[in-house]
């Protein structure tokens, strides 16, 4: 494991371009004009929900993870350095604990398992 950055930084929710240092979703961030993939989970979409459910816990796990990023945090490659779309896959730790993990204890995500799963079908499950 090599830790290729350390930050401190307030993370806002993201809007429109230019994206500096924000938090797209629950899995996805800018950092200083990086955009970087937390690649040890998959947290429901916002922009792209399939359903309202999602949607909605899609936006609690955005929120989540600017508060989470905002107290500082080191990232690390661990696997692959990029994905397909050129994002920089990193796991986000602070005091040697996984961010993303930290998100999926709160039930705001799950452990990255190489796709992403149907969260409509997850959650109404959960109901």
């Amino acid at each position: 494991m090599e830790t290729i950055t350390g930050a401190v930084a307030a993370f806002a929710l993201c809007t429109s371009a230019p994206r500096d240092t924000c938090v797209v979703d629950g899995d996805t961030f800018w950092l200083a004009g990086e955009k970087i993939r937390l690649a040890d989970i998959n947290a429901p979409e916002t922009h792209q929900a399939a359903c309202a459910a999602e949607r909605a816990l899609g936006e609690r796990a955005k929120a989540r993870l600017a508060q989470l990023l905002g107290g500082g945090f080191a990232l690390s490659v661990e696997g692959r350095a990029t994905d397909r779309y050129g994002r920089l896959l990193r796991v986000a730790r602070r005091e040697g604990r996984s961010l993303g993990a930290q998100l999926v204890a709160e039930g705001l995500a799950e452990p990255w398992r190489g796709r992403r799963s149907d969260w409509c079908v997850r959650l109404a499950a959960r109901e």
